[in-house]
């Protein structure tokens, strides 16, 4: 189990893992409206974040992303930001 620097860090961990998943439900898995639900879910609710903390997130997802071994992990961290309306505020 890895030790994470931060609370903000394993939270982040866990919050990426269970969307990973759900982004790549297949329909037999999970229905694909449900699934949409909880992206869109995610995304309203990074909305309300602080420009500050977008930004601390963002960073967090590229420390992330440069140390996933795993590739498609490491692709859905990277478009991550995009993918859920902030990239604007990356930088």
């Amino acid at each position: 189990m890895p030790v994470y620097s931060s609370l903000t860090h394993a939270l982040a961990e866990a919050l990426v893992d269970v969307l990973w998943f759900v982004d790549s439900c297949e329909d037999e898995q999970m229905d694909p409206d449900d699934a949409v639900k909880v992206l869109e879910g995610v995304a309203y609710l990074m909305s309300l974040l602080s420009s500050h903390q977008r930004n601390e997130f963002i960073d967090l997802l590229g420390t992330m992303a440069e140390e996933e071994t795993d590739p498609s992990r490491r692709e859905f961290l990277e478009s991550f930001p995009e993918d859920f309306g902030f990239a604007e505020d990356a930088g």
